[in-house]
């Protein structure tokens, strides 16, 4: 009896864990490991055969099962690889296929897939059907990497893919015979041994780019060497487009360092387009291009954080008629956040200052949009309260007016808080916000899904907020994370429409404003966090903010036309649409909420000019007014509650002295 019931119990278990094991399998195999924002392509049984066949580039493609453990603990690696080969492209590019998925059954058994991982190579230009040359997987990525421009090399001349440069070393001979020629390019030289696979890897991550072009040779000529003043491989040779030519100077004579050195160089960007070329010359010619500021990329500018602060509370807010309910506490909290964090000048902070006063000593339900501003444009002619009106982008400047700017005034404003608030945790005492290292991340992105004109930029900053915000446990972790997810919006965007040619969109700090930033382990680039968070606290500290290019404060200025607006004080701005890009987003639309050919406030996106309310030739502003209005409801209330009083105490006063004697 006792043991036909532990045989029970015996295959009770047993099938429980088959159920577990069965339902776990279901998952895996519905699971994803790999989605759309990777830097990869998903392939499909229907799109395989038709990507592969005749195609310009090669191919490198994984087979996989989404239910194997092993699968799923490498698609890290594949989208690091991936995302380290992404200027590649247009010579080898990576994909994936899922052959757990019920669809892909049939192609990946005319593959011959038999296990997973299983890993593809297929050359470019191939007519026929091809299964691909398979390769054993490999954790080290500096190894897969190397097989890739090995496997480039197998190409012959006739499927050679055809924007991908030519691999071989050039001859010493040539490359001295480019000494002193004016071309209209750099031309950038790699010197390594032969077994070296640098100066192959630098070409192909140069490819993408226009203005430079790079070649390798061999350290087998020693003359070529002693004249060139190399004594050390790998080294990289410079030659400018007038002729002139020296030895690159890098801190670390790594693959990374080299591609990032010349991708930065003056003239040097990611080729566009022709629809977008075109799009370029089409505006460039339309607009009278703004006087160009120059400036230095290790500083911050004052005058870009004000020029935001400006175009947020005079344009993008004006959208709103009045504020209310959430988007009301939102807009308070940023103003407290800004008011206590804004390390800028006197005049400003104490308009941000008197902005915030009033906002909490007047327990409203509902502002006015009209109020806000006519505070933010010192109606009130209180002295040392000025907030410019002119848009001034210096650090944040770009090509073309409608590139840059807003955006990038906002990330700098976004980076300067959150290291401020590190620097100075005492800064929000007192104001509700205090003791919580989200305060500012939570405040900008709570702004962001309010206020922020272009609807898709701020779900993607959503997106990235809710994936791992709550990670964020001290004030140093919260500047790492905006850092980290300013990075992943650069990478996102880089090649996009909204990308400035003359400032492509890189990987920030680049190495050579923080050398020590950057290391390398197994050939892939890494970051030194603590580096990081070290030159993140002195690039925005306040010593590193320069003053440089912002506007005077004088306060007459608010009497009559604003110079660069071309609009009287009592004119407000009012947006017409909410197509303004996120912080380094993937649209640049700031001109249709007011910035025209200069970069400056438009009046196009202004409302009609309403004028302040005169008293015995004295002008009152909707402010005033509001108040005085406020101020005379509660002299009423107080009047009548007087009345009550007194009337009730006169009736007490009658039954006491008037009673009947007997």
């Amino acid at each position: 009896m006792a043991a036909c019931g532990c045989s029970d119990f015996l295959r009770l278990a047993l099938l429980l864990m088959l159920l577990w094991l069965w339902r776990g399998a279901r998952g895996a195999r519905g699971a994803k490991l790999y989605s759309a924002e990777d830097p990869l392509t998903i392939l499909t049984s229907d799109t395989l055969k038709g990507t592969l066949r005749n195609s310009s580039t090669a191919w490198l493609v994984q087979f996989y099962s989404s239910w194997c453990g092993h699968c799923i603990q490498y698609s890290p690696t594949w989208k690091a690889l991936a995302g380290d080969v992404k200027d590649w492209e247009q010579a080898i590019r990576i994909g994936v296929l899922d052959c757990a998925h019920e669809k892909n059954f049939d192609i990946c058994k005319e593959f011959g897939i038999h296990f997973y991982p299983t890993f593809r190579y297929f050359k470019a230009h191939s007519a026929s059907f091809d299964i691909g040359k398979t390769y054993r997987a490999d954790r080290d990525l500096q190894t897969v990497r190397q097989l890739m421009v090995n496997f480039l090399q197998n190409h012959t001349r006739d499927d050679w893919p055809v924007r991908c440069p030519p691999l071989e070393p050039s001859r010493s001979a040539d490359i001295l015979s480019l000494m002193g020629l004016k071309m209209g390019h750099y031309t950038a030289v790699i010197i390594e041994d032969e077994e070296s696979y640098v100066g192959r890897e630098v070409m192909l991550d140069l490819m993408a780019y226009e203005g430079v072009i790079v070649k390798r040779a061999l350290n087998t000529d020693k003359s070529f060497l002693q004249k060139l003043g190399i004594t050390s491989v790998p080294a990289a040779y410079l030659i400018r487009p007038n002729g002139t030519h020296t030895l690159m100077d890098v801190q670390k004579s790594l693959r990374f360092f080299f591609s990032s050195f010349l991708k930065l160089l003056p003239g040097v960007h990611k080729k566009q387009s022709p629809a977008a070329l075109g799009s370029a010359v089409d505006t460039r010619g339309q607009e009278e291009m703004e006087v160009w500021k120059e400036f230095e990329k290790s500083k911050v500018y004052m005058a870009d954080m004000e020029s935001g602060l400006h175009y947020l509370f005079r344009v993008e807010l004006a959208s709103h008629e009045t504020l209310e309910g959430e988007e009301l506490k939102t807009f308070k909290d940023f103003v407290t956040v800004v008011a206590k964090l804004f390390p800028g000048r006197q005049s400003v902070v104490k308009l941000l200052e008197t902005l915030l006063e009033w906002l909490v000593s007047l327990p409203l339900e509902r502002i006015p949009y009209d109020a806000i501003l006519d505070l933010v444009n010192n109606k009130m002619r209180i002295s040392g309260m000025f907030l410019s009106e002119q848009l001034q982008w210096v650090g944040c400047q770009g090509s073309r007016p409608e590139l840059r700017g807003y955006p990038c005034s906002l990330w700098t404003l976004f980076h300067t808080l959150t290291v401020q608030a590190a620097l100075r945790p005492d800064a929000l005492a007192n104001t509700g916000l205090e003791e919580d290292p989200l305060a500012v991340l939570q405040t900008m992105r709570r702004y962001i899904g309010t206020f922020f004109g272009c609807r898709e930029c701020g779900q993607h900053f959503e997106a990235m907020a809710k994936e791992s915000l709550q990670q964020v446990k001290s004030l140093d972790e919260a500047v790492l994370w905006l850092w980290r997810k300013h990075n992943q919006v650069n990478s996102r965007l880089a090649g996009a429409l909204s990308e400035d040619p003359r400032f492509p969109k890189a990987q920030w700090p680049t190495p050579d404003l923080c050398p020590t930033c950057h290391e390398e382990q197994e050939g892939l680039h890494v970051w030194n966090e603590e580096k990081v968070l070290a030159f993140l606290k002195q690039h925005y500290s306040t010593g590193n903010i320069s003053p440089k290019y912002t506007s005077s404060s004088s306060p007459e200025v608010h009497g009559g036309q604003n110079k660069k607006t071309g609009l009287s004080p009592d004119q407000k701005p009012k947006a017409e649409g909410r197509g303004s890009p996120l912080p380094g987003g993937s649209t640049a639309r700031e001109q249709h909420h007011g910035r025209n050919g200069h970069g400056e406030a438009s009046v196009d996106a202004r409302k009609e000019p309403k004028p302040s309310m005169t008293f015995l030739v004295l002008g009152f502003s909707s402010l005033d007014m509001s108040l005085c209005v406020l101020l005379y409801a509660f002299s009423c209330v107080f009047l009548i509650l007087m009345f009550i009083f007194f009337h009730m105490r006169s009736k007490r006063w009658k039954i006491r002295y008037n009673r009947l004697y007997v």
